[in-house]
């Protein structure tokens, strides 16, 4: 029989090998990527309190379109910089938890980005 490959099991054990590599802090939090089908979730984090300091997604309550495409990642790139910029945060570590920097991931990198986040 022939394995199936666990694209999941793979992406985890990526983002566990770069995860032991970065960390967040007050002055430069991680910028933290989840991408599901239907949505996708960016949080600034403090590694060292342990603490969320800013979570912007497409399941708030402001946004009211799809969330599983590249322009609702965009828009919640500049989100995640408006309110890193209110909590006093203007530069972040990126954590693209093991998925491909393509697509919805580098759309919101760059929405980060073109909302003022350096990184």
């Amino acid at each position: 029989m022939i394995k199936q490959i666990n694209k999941n099991e793979n992406r985890l054990r990526r983002h566990k090998r770069v995860r032991s590599k970065i960390s967040g802090t007050a002055d430069r939090p991680r910028l933290n990527v989840f991408r599901s089908a239907n949505h996708i979730y960016a949080q600034l984090i403090d590694d060292v309190a342990g603490k969320t300091l800013a979570s912007a997604s497409t399941t708030e309550k402001a946004f009211s379109e799809y969330g599983g495409n590249v322009a609702a990642a965009k828009k919640v790139g500049m989100a995640i910089a408006e309110k890193g910029k209110a909590a006093g945060v203007s530069e972040v570590v990126f954590d693209r938890s093991g998925y491909v920097y393509h697509g919805r991931i580098a759309a919101l990198a760059d929405g980060a980005r073109e909302g003022g986040l350096k990184f």
